[in-house]
Parts: structure tokens; C-alpha cells; sequence
């Protein structure tokens, strides 16, 4: 990876969330949904971020599309700064394109496929001539798979599977570079998952899409995957290409989430890994390893410091102290 093309890169980056209220009595604090979090994403690659409800993922995803914005750290997008304010804003809008997860809620009931798809060629201005413009968008539902003659139909007119594909066409009408998809098929049904992701692995040879696909799907995320980060409480644990993940991982957090894949054989003897305790809460002062409560390898060190990504073996990342070389001589 040390050769290919950094498109984006996240820097020390968090984001906090203002909970509660002193007029209904409930002191205000900060709930750390994003902590110091490092990533490279590379041009052409999928980068997958995997991690139980509630550890940052989606709040990741947001910030990189502009809809969050983060509390501290930096983002650079072709080497700068990613900012999605003043003139230069609408352009890297155009670069930087989210996929939703729920394919109803995401487009206008309002407003038929043809009229979704075109919107943002309206808004940007990237096909000033009406009738290029609907060329175009005939051009993109064949690419997505859907029936050109379907342009004048609404939302409410097409299944879940086929909703996802009109916000996928929707997406690529400004020609991005980067699609944030955040659990784009974990609404649709199991066979329909397939199609769907198939569909993304065609689009990213034909246009050298880069993808950050966020799921909770371990098969899914393997599935597409070039590289891994595993994502707990709002800090990535692990990164690593996507078969050294499962065939070798590393962080205990890690070790357990892939313990609790069913085995493949009902002959096949496979023991689920158990994390006692309860899950830290993210509100508040935050010290020592997010995991540091419900790992049976914790130490007062874990307890105290929170371990950084260190590099172990080629490209394969871990926060984890039982692999800090000072610890081992």
C-alpha cells in the first residue's frame, strides 16, 4: 500500500455530541462518539468499517461527506484540506458522495426516479442542457440496472433493492471520486445483497471508484473489503487487509467479534469468545483502552494509558499493549 495514491486521510480526528440539558435538570457533558481516530484510504480501494451499534462508524462516515463536523483533528482529501465550506466547498461535494442506509427515507416521495437522479446535475450545474441531462440519467439507471422507461415512476413504486439503485445512480450523476456508503444493503434482503454488491464491484472497475463501505456485517464487509479497520467505542482497534483480519487477528476486541461467526460445518467445533462486563459508556472523561473493562488480558497499564495503532506486521495495524515491543524485551 505504500506505493498507491493517498485520495483521503484522517488525522487525530474526533467528534463530540453536547448530551443533556440543565433546564430539565441533567448536567451537560460530552459523548465522545469519535476518538483520535488515523485512517488512509487509498484511490481504487475499499476500505471497510466494521464495528457493533453505537461505535462511531456512521458518525465516521458523516464527517467525511461534511454532515458532521468534527470537534478536532483533520481532514485531507488529494492532499488538502477537506473543507466543505467556501468556493471550493461545491467542488469536492461533487468529488464526495454518501449512499444511505435506508433506500425509502433517502429520496423524495415527492419527486419521481427521473427528476432524483437529475436533481444534483441541476444543482451543481454539471449538465446545464435539459435534454443531456435526461439522456444522462437513462444512461445511469441501464448502468445501475434499472429499466429506462421506469424515469417517471415514484419511490413508492419500486422495491427496496431497486430504491438503493436510484440512490446509486443518484450518487454517480456527478462522476465522484469517493462513495461514503453507510450500510447501504443491511435494509435489503439477503439475495438482494448479493445483486447489490455485485453491483458495486462492477461500478468500481468501470468508473476506479474508491469506496468507505461501513457495515456490521462481517460476511458483507469480507466480501468487499481490500482493507479492514474494526471500530470499537469510537476509536479503531485493528486495521489490516481484509483476509489477514480473518485468518490472523490480533486485538482481543477483534478476536471475539470474528469468534461469533456460526462455523461453516455442523461437524466443525468452534468455542465464541465471551467479553464479561458491561460496554464503558462514552460519556464523559474517557482514560486507559476502551476495552480495558471486559478483556481478560487487561493490565493496571490498560487501565491507566490507551494504546495506539502500531504496525506488527506488514500493513496490519493493532492498539493493543500485549504487542507493544517495550513490553516485550
Amino acid at each position: 500500500m505504500a506505493n498507491q495514491e493517498i485520495l483521503l486521510q484522517i488525522k487525530d480526528l474526533s467528534k463530540s455530541f453536547k448530551v443533556g440539558s440543565r433546564k430539565l435538570g441533567v448536567p451537560a457533558q460530552q459523548l465522545h462518539a469519535l476518538s483520535h481516530v488515523d485512517l488512509e484510504v487509498y484511490r481504487g480501494e475499499t476500505l471497510g468499517i466494521i464495528g457493533e451499534s453505537g461505535c462511531g462508524k456512521s458518525t465516521l462516515g458523516r464527517c467525511i461527506v461534511g454532515l458532521h463536523t468534527p470537534t478536532s483533528g483533520e481532514l485531507m482529501f488529494e492532499g488538502s484540506p477537506l473543507s466543505f465550506s467556501g468556493p471550493q466547498g461545491k467542488g469536492l461535494r461533487r468529488k464526495i458522495q454518501m449512499i444511505f442506509q435506508d433506500p425509502y427515507s433517502s429520496l423524495d416521495p415527492r419527486k419521481t426516479c427521473g427528476k432524483i437522479v437529475e436533481e444534483p446535475m441541476v444543482i451543481h450545474k454539471t449538465v446545464e442542457d435539459r435534454a443531456q441531462r435526461e439522456e444522462r440519467v437513462r444512461e445511469l439507471m441501464g448502468v445501475v440496472g434499472l429499466d429506462a422507461q421506469h424515469v417517471h415512476r415514484f419511490p413508492h413504486e419500486f422495491s427496496g433493492g431497486q430504491r438503493q439503485r436510484i440512490n446509486i445512480a443518484r450518487a454517480l450523476s456527478l462522476s465522484p471520486d469517493l462513495l461514503v456508503c453507510d450500510e447501504p444493503v443491511s435494509a435489503l434482503d439477503v439475495s438482494i445483497q448479493a445483486q447489490v454488491l455485485n453491483l458495486f464491484g462492477k461500478l468500481q472497475k468501470e468508473f476506479g471508484l474508491t469506496y468507505v463501505f461501513i457495515s456490521h456485517d462481517l460476511s458483507v464487509i469480507r466480501h468487499i473489503s481490500d482493507r479492514i479497520a474494526i471500530m470499537y467505542l469510537g476509536q479503531v482497534v485493528e486495521l489490516c487487509g481484509a483476509e489477514g483480519i480473518y485468518d490472523s487477528p490480533l486485538h482481543p476486541y477483534t478476536q471475539a467479534l470474528l469468534s461469533a461467526i456460526p462455523p461453516a460445518s455442523p461437524f466443525e467445533k468452534k468455542k465464541a469468545i465471551e467479553l464479561s462486563g458491561d460496554i464503558p459508556s462514552p460519556i464523559g472523561d474517557q482514560v486507559g483502552c476502551p476495552l480495558a473493562s471486559r478483556c481478560p488480558h487487561c493490565t493496571d497499564r490498560c487501565r491507566r494509558e490507551c494504546p495506539q495503532l502500531t504496525e506488527q506486521t506488514d500493513g496490519h495495524q493493532v492498539a493493543c499493549f500485549l504487542y507493544d515491543k517495550e513490553r516485550a524485551r
